[in-house]
């Protein structure tokens, strides 16, 4: 890896789309519509000189005939033609070029291996940081750099993504955003021909915008340096990674996909454990331990306080917790004598976990509820439930219910020196749900759509923050 060249294909100035035609809708020019630099089009055929006019971008015959110098490349053109393209790119001398084009050792075909071979060779006597092929490459939001036209731009945040796969790039960005989680850089690199994982592990290390980092991953070229890099990006900010292929049928999936070899779970499952990474199995999982690393305080310990709104969600609470491997202990003496003096115990309990059904309609009580378990000794974490279904029935009289108790959590959330979440149980009130979690997300509040996955999250944080301290 150039990692001053590839510090440019990241932060582009000047970007060039070589290949882009009307048939698949211009995509990546339209991809590219909103970068913040200076975008340029490569491409001879003369039907389609129109249609990027049309789009009011400059076109040129040759990459080598722009007026400037480029900084990251796009090329789409037919596999055969790819070669030609990379050697332009090296005379021009670009920060990087990612090969969306595909047909190459994904394909498992002679000529698709002697392909990227050649590419392999032109790039690496150039020094050339070449992603790919058969990627999306990259996406850098806060200037405006997409791999797709549904991802959003003008806004950056903390999280690093490297992935095999451009969709789960992709869905990672736009699904994590619902949550609070905003991209610093991301890259989708597919075959990895030349610049494989540990290449972006190196480069994301030492981003100063990225504070964490998540890794899907299909296969490895060379397991040793993977370690390495994997190890030594560990040691400066949480790594989470999701390995694709855990079975037969996926193994199968994977060698047409990436043209990846696999790795037997158990041996990956080791790596990454002793590695100091965070293993993650889904997307789901991805967002849940990345938003607990950002946003839950390290949790000194698996003690939780669970407070639910109802008896069933109590029982239901505790179930979940305890499968994760957390423990909901008694509280203090001083807790229940303080709780005596207020909580009304007909059709509630204040043991731990608690049933606040009768004091959750009040903002007020629900609030001191958590300020009395967020002292508590014996407690590490705090956990509450909001019930839309219950709570529902509130705001229909009274409108400003939800921003009011979004704010009121907001300054527990700062006050309480503990782990706290929350978790929106929608019920049949989905819509509405998400509402709320956006309210919440926006306040800088960790919510979770159900108890078990609050559980994992916390659990795994707590887990990635002991392990720290040794």
């Amino acid at each position: 890896m150039n990692r001053q060249a590839l510090d440019r294909a990241f932060n582009p100035r000047c970007v060039a789309v070589v290949g882009d035609k009307m048939a698949n809708g211009y995509v990546w020019l339209r991809n590219m519509s909103t970068f913040t630099g200076r975008l340029y089009s490569v491409q001879i055929d003369p039907n389609e000189l129109r249609g990027i006019h049309e789009l009011g971008v400059e076109n040129y015959g040759s990459l080598l005939d722009i007026p400037e110098p480029v900084d990251y490349v796009l090329v789409a053109v037919p596999r055969g033609v790819a070669p030609r393209i990379i050697d332009d790119c090296v005379r021009k001398g670009v920060g990087g070029a990612s090969l969306f084009t595909s047909g190459f050792s994904e394909s498992q075909s002679r000529e698709g291996d002697d392909l990227e071979r050649a590419l392999v060779k032109a790039a690496r006597d150039a020094d050339l940081n070449l992603i790919g092929p058969n990627c999306m490459g990259v996406f850098n939001p806060a200037l405006g750099v997409r791999q797709d036209a549904n991802q959003y731009h003008g806004q950056s945040g903390p999280v690093g993504f490297i992935s095999q796969s451009g969709t789960h790039a992709i869905f990672f960005s736009q699904v994590g955003a619902r949550h609070g989680l905003y991209i610093s850089k991301s890259v989708s690199y597919g075959n990895g021909a030349v610049l494989d994982s540990p290449d972006y592990l190196d480069y994301f290390a030492e981003d100063d915008a990225t504070k964490v980092i998540g890794l899907y991953v299909e296969g490895v070229k060379d397991g040793p340096r993977f370690a390495r890099s994997l190890r030594d990006a560990a040691r400066k900010k949480p790594v989470l990674v999701w390995k694709g292929g855990q079975g037969e049928e996926g193994n199968r999936a994977i060698s047409s996909h990436t043209g990846s070899m696999a790795s037997a779970p158990l041996l990956w499952d080791s790596l990454v454990k002793q590695c100091g990474g965070i293993r993650v199995d889904n997307l789901e999982e991805m967002i849940d331990f990345t938003k607990a690393i950002l946003y839950v305080r390290p949790p000194r310990g698996t003690r939780v306080a669970l407070v639910a709104q109802s008896g069933g969600q109590s029982v239901v609470i505790a179930d979940a917790f305890t499968r994760a491997g957390l423990t909901a202990p008694l509280l203090t003496r001083s807790s229940y004598e303080e709780f005596a003096s207020f909580f009304n115990t007909i059709g509630g309990t204040y043991l731990n976990p608690l049933d606040t059904s009768w004091h959750a309609p009040s903002i007020r009580d629900s609030i001191r509820i958590l300020d009395v378990v967020g002292r508590d000794e014996n407690v590490d974490s705090v956990v509450a439930e909001l019930s839309l279904p219950f709570l529902s029935q509130i705001w229909d009289y009274h409108p400003s219910y939800p921003d009011d108790l979004v704010a009121a959590l907001a300054d527990y959330k700062a006050r309480c020196h503990k782990a706290f979440l929350v978790v929106v149980s929608a019920g049949q009130l989905e819509e509405q749900a998400v509402v709320v979690r956006n309210k919440l997300t926006e306040r800088g509040i960790p919510s979770f759509p159900s108890f078990d996955r609050a559980a994992r999250a916390l659990a795994r944080v707590a887990g990635y923050h002991a392990s720290r301290c040794w």
